[in-house]
């Protein structure tokens, strides 16, 4: 098996094709990138720019390039040193446009006597033996018309099933209505998706069918040009997509295992604090949310909490919302709202598997058991059914007067071999996606670096002794787990969240500048906690187009479902909201207050993103780049983190780093180059010198300024990081605070500087950067990682007397493909690989 030492993950879509890709590929060479990470690539919606819709599991995108584009580019990676990964979607396939979906089509046409009903999970009593489409604008379906052999509902498309207009009149003023009522499915109003769907979806998206992987039929049928990537060389590994939704995902990773020989595969999964993956899965890990959230908070002050707590209750207060409720309090109750609303539906298919479909106390307590979920699934049978068990007690806990009801469904929840048992794991992980990263995110602002995807935001900071206890752990169980600081599903783009983070330093000078904004005609929306939502946000992205702050406020609100909602927008709130947004643009003293703050905490912010990414990259686990973030990152919830990116002018940018001279460090401004310096620099590391990067241990710190720094050693390669830096500019810097250096004569990667060793001051290693990369200045190649002669001749394949670069100087003593010794990083009964 390939292990990746990194990744650089792009977005495929039809304006960024494989060729294009391939055309960026010596870039990512001079970055120091080792495997290429692809976006989903099989046949989607048209126009998709995420992959996620997939309609066809046999063919690759033509709007991506197709498959032919795809080997030239898998073969174009190869021959460069790359390896290949590539996202795949198991759980559900696109039918937004029926048509398109042969196996969706087909079952829309002969219903369950359709050769692929199987494939889809649907609930055929339930909707009558018609398969429930919830598209209709209202009760009448007006609209509806038969063309052909096709109805039609303006742009909407069905098949009309053979023989099923036999004897009707076609001039009749009710004929599409006559016809409708033959097929194979029944045109519903949308609303009814909470309580009439009988397929279960992909969370609540109605347009994305899931798929019943777990039969042996639909796998072979959905992973044919999957497994043809392995056996003809394209691809080195998968990255899973939504493992939770599976019924047997343990089984399902089992048999790609095998389908793929044995590849390097990650689950796209998250895990609530001191969870852990079963060890049974056949994965190197997840792809990284948990260190997301962990480095997050390494740089989030702690004295800030009770302040912006204060902060918080004020302005519940002068909104009439009451008090703030606890986080378990809140996503116990948004969770509660979805699996009444719209989940609805997959709660009462619970209820229908336990053969109590029209008791009301079920339904309530299923309810009850799915909003106290701790996780979001369990792992029965391979694990425990410690989550069950927990989230009964809370719910019986919380309704006592459903405690009789909720222990008997637990002893059948609790059976593996209830088919509702793993149903109800299958919907445990919707309900907490929707309620939590969804809307609770939305609504729990107090400091909105907190509220990303994999984070649990009531833990508000991580201190230097803790970062290096999960490091620790991570040695030998889940170092080829994936580590990431931005994903296509971020809330807010890593720099984004690193400027933000800083007011957790300097809560008092936050409140001032948002009562301020709020105390202006149009600065505020008239609902506190989404104030702090929506200025966090424009301060932490600032500067962006209006056109970006709007479409980004729009999407929050409306999750966060407490002024606003989706389905029935407050048009008075959303006035005041946009008026907000055009203030911040127009209004001179709004204006003046956000330009005053984000000078304020600009470098800090920068210092932050600089301390994150560096810390990322060196940590343990395999780094993942997202598309761009090698430069400042800005972007806010998709669509926006989904952006083209302008590499002409990143090649450029690298052009102008490679060009200064030997020993010159960038400065730390909004030009980007001090971020590419310390990206490249370290992803060129991690790629030519593996073997510094095989351990953990903490570098010891000491001095009245030792909380403002984090420092480790991977097994050669030194890490130090300021933390917290306008504390640190507070309280003068770093006079008296000391490391102690092992023993030898170390360079910074990063400056080129020669540093000494045993106790060296802070203040000399962190001279013109808030970080360093330290590494043995009698070992190989480091001169030339400091100088950055990494980058040279990347156009070509690397010969084997040279570096992956092509540089002679650049020579790598690893095997290229970084072939471990052992097939997964997964513990044995005593937690070591």
């Amino acid at each position: 098996m390939r292990i990746p030492a990194n990744t650089y993950r792009l977005q495929l879509q039809k304006d960024f094709t494989f060729d294009d890709a391939a055309k960026v590929l010596p870039y990512l060479k001079r970055l120091g990138v080792d495997w290429i990470y692809l976006s989903p690539i099989l046949k989607a919606e048209p126009g998709s720019n995420h992959g996620y819709d997939v309609v066809d599991h046999t063919q690759v995108d033509d709007e991506r390039g197709g498959r032919e584009a795809f080997a030239r580019l898998a073969e174009r990676a190869h021959e460069m040193g790359f390896g290949v990964l590539v996202d795949i979607v198991p759980n559900h396939v696109g039918v937004a446009t029926p048509h398109i979906n042969g196996w969706w089509w087909d079952v829309l046409t002969h219903g369950p006597s359709s050769q692929y009903a199987s494939f889809f999970d649907v609930d055929w009593a339930a909707g009558g033996g018609k398969l429930v489409i919830p598209v209709l604008g209202d009760e009448s379906a007006e609209g509806l018309e038969v063309v052909g052999d096709q109805l039609h509902y303006y742009e909407n498309r069905y098949p009309i099933a053979p023989g099923s207009t036999e004897g009707l009149d076609a001039q009749a003023s009710d004929y599409a209505l006559s016809v409708h009522e033959r097929q194979n499915y029944r045109l519903v109003h949308w609303k009814l998706a909470d309580t009439d769907l009988n397929y279960r979806r992909f969370f609540a998206v109605n347009t994305l069918a899931a798929i019943r992987v777990e039969d042996t039929t639909v796998f072979n049928a959905s992973h044919v040009e999957i497994e043809s990537w392995f056996q003809e060389g394209l691809a080195d590994g998968l990255r899973i997509d939504h493992p939770d939704g599976l019924y047997d995902p343990s089984g399902y990773l089992e048999g790609l295992s095998a389908l793929t020989g044995d590849a390097y595969l990650l689950v796209e999964k998250i895990t609530e604090p001191g969870e852990q993956l079963p060890t049974e899965w056949r994965t190197a890990g997840t792809t990284g949310y948990d260190m997301l959230a962990t480095i997050d908070r390494l740089f989030v002050d702690p004295a800030g909490e009770s302040a912006l707590d204060a902060l918080d209750a004020d302005l519940r207060a002068h909104s009439d919302m009451g008090e703030a409720p606890t986080w378990a309090d809140l996503i116990h109750d948004t969770k509660r709202g979805i699996a009444t609303g719209i989940l609805g539906s997959e709660t009462l298919r619970l209820a229908r598997e336990l053969g109590q479909a029209n008791d009301d106390n079920t339904i309530d307590a299923l309810s009850e058991i799915l909003a106290s979920f701790p996780v979001y699934r369990s792992y029965l049978p391979e694990g425990s059914s410690a989550p069950l068990m927990v989230a009964a007690g809370d719910a019986a806990a919380r309704r006592p007067e459903l405690e009789p009801t909720i222990s008997a469904l637990v002893k059948r929840l609790a059976d593996p071999s209830e088919p509702a048992a793993r149903r109800l794991q299958q919907t445990s992980g919707m309900v907490m996606a929707k309620g939590v990263e969804d809307t609770a995110f939305y609504r729990y602002t107090r400091l909105t670096s907190l509220t990303e995807v994999g984070a649990d935001p009531s833990i508000f900071a991580t201190d230097t002794a803790e970062f290096h206890r999960v490091q620790a752990e991570r040695v030998g169980r889940w170092e080829r787990a994936m580590t990431t600081l931005s994903t296509h599903d971020t809330k807010r783009g890593e720099d984004v969240r690193a400027r933000i983070s800083t007011i957790a330093e300097i809560p008092g000078e936050w409140a001032e500048t948002l009562r301020g904004i709020r105390a202006t005609p149009h600065g505020s929306t008239g609902d506190g906690p989404f104030d702090n939502l929506l200025w966090q946000a424009i301060v932490g992205a600032w500067p962006l187009s209006r056109e970006r702050a709007h479409a980004y406020v729009e999407k929050a609100s409306r999750e966060a479902g407490n002024s606003t909602t989706w389905t029935a927008p407050d048009e008075a709130f959303e006035e005041r909201m946009h008026a907000a947004v055009d203030a911040a643009f127009d209004d001179e003293t709004v204006n003046g207050l956000v330009t005053s703050f984000v000078s304020r905490v600009a470098d800090a912010g920068r210092s932050n993103a600089l301390a994150a990414k560096l810390v990322q990259i060196t940590s343990v686990g395999v780094p993942d780049v997202y598309q761009g973030t090698e430069l400042w990152e800005d972007s806010l919830v998709d669509p926006d983190n989904r952006r083209l990116i302008d590499y002409d002018a990143h090649i450029s940018t690298l052009d102008r780093l490679d060009a200064l001279e030997s020993g010159t460090v960038p400065a730390v401004d909004d030009d980007g180059l001090a971020k590419l310096l310390v990206t490249q620099r370290a992803l060129t590391l991690t790629r030519d010198r593996a073997e510094l990067f095989a351990g953990y241990a903490p570098v010891t710190v000491a001095g009245p300024a030792a909380a403002h720094l984090i420092a480790f050693d991977r097994g050669g390669a030194l890490t130090l990081a300021t933390r917290l830096p306008l504390g640190l500019a507070a309280r003068g810097g770093w006079e008296g605070t000391t490391v102690a250096l092992p023993e030898g004569r170390w360079r910074d990667a990063l400056s080129g500087r020669p540093i000494g060793s045993g106790e060296v001051t802070a203040a000399e290693i962190l001279t013109a950067l808030p970080v360093a990369l330290l590494v043995r200045d009698d070992s190989d190649a480091d001169a030339d990682a400091s100088a950055g002669n990494a980058s040279a001749a990347a156009s070509e394949p690397a010969a084997s007397e040279h570096g992956a670069d092509g540089s002679v100087e650049a020579e790598v003593e690893h095997a290229p493909d970084h072939t471990p010794t052992d097939t997964f990083a997964q513990p044995d009964a005593e937690g070591t690989s």
